[in-house]
């Protein structure tokens, strides 16, 4: 089972415009939030993903097309 999660002072129209996103989706708004919030929480943060690019290092492209284009018509290959 999930743990409880409480949110005060939401604002009266952002409360309507969540209950009225629900409905229209068929589900309840307790459910609609749980969808909301997972899928948020499976996102990757912009600090997350740097650090993703950071541990994987450079690519590692090697030679550059203008060197293997060069290496192509002097080899024949």
């Amino acid at each position: 089972m999930g743990v409880l999660l409480q949110i005060r002072d939401v604002p009266e129209d952002v409360h309507r415009t969540l209950k009225a996103r629900a409905a229209a989706q068929g589900v309840s708004l307790s459910e609609y939030l749980r969808a909301r919030l997972a899928r948020d929480a499976a996102r990757p943060t912009p600090a997350e993903l740097a650090e993703r690019v950071r541990a994987r290092g450079a690519a590692g492209l090697g030679e550059s097309s203008e060197t293997a284009i060069r290496r192509l018509r002097d080899h024949g290959e």
